[in-house]
């Protein structure tokens, strides 16, 4: 019996997002890996056209090797081998090795039963005498096998190379091959349709597999015996494993009294569901909250549970995280338990936005359990889905559609979306297709033409997709059990051990006081956006309308132009690209007009708190808490010393430095001031007015 995987493996979850499991959707990186086969094949056909034939003397490493360098030549000149005869000593152990074509010999005569009727199937062995004989020797204490014998003398017909691999000895099932089967048949797909599938994802003919359906039976078969003979002990594992898990999180509760989880449990008290987050991520929500990317890609091979991810971005750019749910089922259902859970665990706070992956029972949870919440599909989610629905069907036109998609995306308003939707859709034929009738419509979720407004955080980016794989590969790559999966998830949360970053000193690019300003608040990562706006805003024109608004629009493109409106009272600016809205930052369109008010530094009320340097988890060098006198006054002697060598560099520094010092200086005293008295001496902090 195959004992029971003793670890739990996690994987990416393969199910189509329209909802039919028989509509199969390739991995991501699947056309890669079959092009690496492809050239791994021409590699094989290559040596084999350069292949030497077996002679005697000829000479190899081990026993293994010259069967498999025999083999390959079998197959190249249209036959298959076997291995017939070893001979043992107690010194040399197999010495005597007799590899000989799979029609060497006869076939044994059998004994007719009278009870039973038995097919009488023709053997294929005819004595055939093609042979490779090998001995072993030790040459100077290492072991080697010299060819003493060989004959490629066959009295039968060899094959043609679309026969010969055929043969049994050639229909392997490879690993790869053999996870497919096993996905497609557990979706219920027929074992012809498997056949298919396999064809069309690897782009060749039909009968052109290495294998045959009856094979592709077999192996369905025998690994659904396997399958059966462990569904007790598998049962019996994950019912440990969950509650281990349960365990964890009773003990990690006692220890941290902000740690955060729930569960439920099934009709026979057996853990069902179970969601976890951490002090530290809950203590991240409240400033980083707004936004919140729910990934539910991976799921448990070995139970067959799926993980979903709750994750958002920090005011430095970085990916953090904040809870976990093992959920039993992708069902609306469970979905809409794991938000409702997740809320309760964030304190009641809703974000403003949730992005998810393309699922529909997901979307229905949203929409049930999170009704003020807006929800948005990366548009980086869907992308490798286009490819894997329609490159096989469309062939040499799939470019041509994933041009106009990509348009299509950024069209400007919905008008225009809706119009070049009509003519893709007829262009290709794709009126009945319900891949392109789920994307319409979910079109409110992803386009950015109806998304425009949506509060995003930088989120919806490939940056920052490419940071939550890396963040999720992480914690799932390893094969663990349920608990070190879940110590491994609180490491990579633990906020207050991070190292603090070190304060980078931001270089300004234009004599803008605006940028001067927007850097005294912003963190680096925040004001490199902000900077990259307030350039482009220089390469802007704009006209003032009768009603007090602006046309702004790039020097030389007339038509990507905005409008942005001005209300003096409040000090309130709006623009139709919506990029403040969208991103907390202020886009290059409304910049251009601060600047043509002669706005020295932005209201307050356009610095966010979310991108703001106190919002910060970690600690900025030049900002951390020193716990010690001499901690304060080192701190104190470096920023004296910096804004010393600032002020001598221009006059513009120097008025920065007068500015900025007494600021600078209120704010240690005032940290210092909170230190707890030592020895019994407290300190005079009070502070000159001539200061």
């Amino acid at each position: 019996m195959t004992s029971v995987p003793s670890k739990n493996i996690w994987i990416k979850r393969q199910q189509c997002p329209c909802g039919d499991w028989k509509c199969y959707v390739t991995c991501e990186g699947d056309v890669e890996e079959t092009s690496v086969a492809s050239q791994l094949e021409k590699n094989e056909t290559f040596q084999s056209d350069s292949m030497v034939s077996p002679y005697v003397g000829m000479v190899f490493k081990s026993d293994d090797d010259a069967f498999e360098y025999y083999g390959n030549f079998a197959r190249k000149n249209g036959f298959s081998i076997r291995k017939e005869r070893s001979r043992l000593s107690p010194q040399l152990g197999i010495y005597k090795r007799d590899f000989v074509c799979y029609r060497s010999g006869f076939a044994p005569a059998r004994k007719k039963s009278t009870a039973e009727h038995h097919r009488d199937r023709k053997s294929v062995r005819c004595g055939c005498d093609a042979k490779m004989y090998l001995s072993k020797e030790v040459v100077e204490g290492v072991s080697q096998w010299f060819v003493v014998q060989f004959s490629n003398v066959h009295n039968h017909e060899l094959l043609e190379d679309d026969q010969v691999r055929l043969l049994p000895a050639y229909r392997k099932i490879q690993e790869a091959d053999q996870e497919r089967i096993l996905l497609l048949s557990k979706a219920g797909f027929p074992i012809h349709r498997i056949v298919k599938v396999l064809e069309l994802e690897k782009g060749i003919q039909g009968g052109q597999l290495p294998f045959l359906e009856r094979d592709v039976r077999n192996f369905v078969q025998n690994r659904k015996k396997i399958v059966q003979e462990n569904d007790a002990l598998l049962t019996e594992k994950r019912e440990n494993d969950t509650m281990e898990l349960l365990e964890a999180c009773k003990v990690t509760k006692e220890m941290d009294g902000e740690f955060v989880y729930d569960f439920t449990m099934d009709e026979n008290d057996k853990v069902e569901n179970i969601v976890w987050s951490y002090g530290d991520s809950v203590r991240a929500y409240t400033l980083f909250g707004d936004v919140v990317y729910f990934d539910t890609s991976y799921r448990s091979i070995t139970y067959g549970m799926h993980l979903g991810v709750w994750l958002g971005i920090d005011n430095n750019g970085k990916t953090i995280l904040f809870g976990c749910v093992l959920l039993q089922d992708e069902t609306a259902r469970s979905f809409g338990w794991a938000l409702q859970a997740f809320i309760r665990l964030m304190k009641g706070k809703c974000p403003q936005t949730i992005l998810t992956d393309l699922e529909l029972g997901l979307k229905d949870a949203v929409r049930s359990e999170l009704p003020s919440t807006r929800h948005a599909i990366s548009i980086w989610n869907i992308q490798p889905k286009i490819s894997s629905w329609f490159f096989l069907s469309l062939g040499p036109r799939y470019p041509e559609l994933k041009s106009m998609f990509d348009d299509l995306y950024h069209a400007e308003n919905a008008d225009d979306f809706e119009h070049r939707w009509s003519q893709m859709v007829s262009m290709f034929g794709l009126g009945s297709d319900k891949h392109i009738a789920l994307l319409y419509s979910l079109r409110a979720s992803w386009a950015s033409s109806y998304m425009r407004g949506y509060f995003l955080a930088r989120m919806a980016t490939s940056a920052y997709l490419k940071s939550v794989e890396s963040f999720l590969k992480a914690i799932c790559c390893a094969q663990t059990c349920l608990r070190s999966f879940f110590e491994q998830v609180g490491s990579s949360s633990n906020f207050l051990n991070q190292l603090r970053q070190e304060m980078q000193y931001m270089l300004t690019k234009t004599c803008i006081p605006l940028e001067e300003h927007a850097r005294n608040f912003l963190t680096p990562f925040a004001f490199n956006d902000f900077q990259h706006e307030l350039v482009l805003s220089m390469q802007c024109a704009l006209s003032e309308m009768p009603d007090g608004s602006y046309l702004v629009h790039h020097y030389k493109k007339m038509d990507a132009e905005r409008l942005v409106i001005w209300i003096p009272e409040d000090e309130q600016i709006l623009c139709t690209c919506k990029e403040f809205e969208s991103s907390g930052m202020l886009c290059r369109h409304t910049l251009r007009v601060f600047i043509l008010k002669n706005y020295f530094q932005l209201p307050e009320k356009y610095y966010l708190s979310r991108w703001r340097r106190e919002s910060s988890l970690v600690f900025y060098d030049n900002q951390s808490t020193q716990t010690n006198d001499d901690g304060w006054f080192q701190e104190f002697e470096s920023l004296t010393e910096t804004l010393l060598t600032e002020s001598s560099i221009t006059k513009e520094r120097s008025d920065y430095v007068r500015r900025e010092l007494p600021k600078e200086l209120k704010r240690l005293i005032s940290e210092v001031r909170k230190i707890p008295e030592t020895d019994g001496a407290a300190m005079d902090l009070t502070l000159s007015p001539s200061g």
